[in-house]
């Protein structure tokens, strides 16, 4: 082969590699627009979510769980805090519940939180609309045990006391149903 011809089959090759970069999935640089596609995603999410725009929010994290990769559990749970603030515990509960099974210590902590929050509120409206189910009442027992495991081993989560709150008032729910 002629050293023009191997010039040309460089180019070629070069020209190749470089138009099958610009297809989705295809090659590292895909990954880096894939990835800066995510990040921007996330922060709508975020900003959302500081923003009080909460069904906006859960929308956004919801259409990332996809793509979260490695990131899952964060997102699941920022999902589910945005899920909690939206007023749609249970799906708040489900999403945080996911994400306590799957991590340990600090992160395990937060998700529980979110999850006992979420199952108070879950009792709370059954206790309200006087229909005590023996699922209400699992929810009410549930949020209690999970507020005392997150107070008990990090309570650095809790600065402002707003889950001591929470869980002292889960007594007094308690003893009026039983």
């Amino acid at each position: 082969m002629s050293l023009s011809a191997l010039s040309r089959s460089a180019v070629t090759a070069f020209v190749a590699l470089t138009l099958a970069a610009c297809q989705p999935g295809s090659t590292p640089g895909a990954a880096v627009s894939s990835r800066v596609g995510f990040k921007a995603n996330y922060l709508v999410a975020r900003v959302a979510l500081e923003k009080g725009q909460y069904a906006k929010a859960s929308r956004q994290y919801a259409s990332l769980l996809a793509k979260a990769g490695p990131l899952e559990s964060r997102i699941r749970l920022e999902y589910a805090h945005a899920l909690l603030r939206e007023g749609k515990f249970e799906k708040a509960s489900d999403e945080a519940r996911i994400v306590a099974s799957q991590l340990e210590g600090r992160g395990r902590s937060a998700a529980l939180a979110v999850q006992a929050t979420a199952d108070q509120e879950i009792g709370r409206d059954a206790i309200n609309r006087s229909v005590m189910t023996a699922e209400a009442i699992q929810r009410l027992v549930s949020a209690r045990d999970a507020f005392d495991e997150v107070l008990t081993k990090h309570p650095d989560l809790d600065p402002l006391g707003g889950l001591k709150l929470r869980r002292k008032t889960l007594d007094v729910e308690l003893s009026t149903i039983r």
